[in-house]
């Protein structure tokens, strides 16, 4: 399912992207799902920061099921 949405872009840039046969819709798309990736890899980072693991004695249990 798509929704659709406008945004600006500076007209040399889509003159450019015009004249190169770029499809300026497919490119905001990758553009959007990048920086959406990206934000949520940092997301992740500082929720990490701000709760790193720790160690924990049940997985160095589990650890030792798993050698039996």
């Amino acid at each position: 399912m798509a929704t659709r949405t406008t945004f600006t872009l500076e007209e040399s840039l889509a003159r450019q992207a015009r004249e190169l046969g770029i499809n300026i819709s497919a490119a905001a798309r990758r553009g959007v799902a990048s920086a959406v990736h990206a934000a949520l890899i940092e997301n992740d980072r500082e929720a990490y920061k701000r709760h790193p693991e720790e160690p924990d004695e049940f997985w160095t249990d589990a650890e030792a099921w798993s050698s039996e």
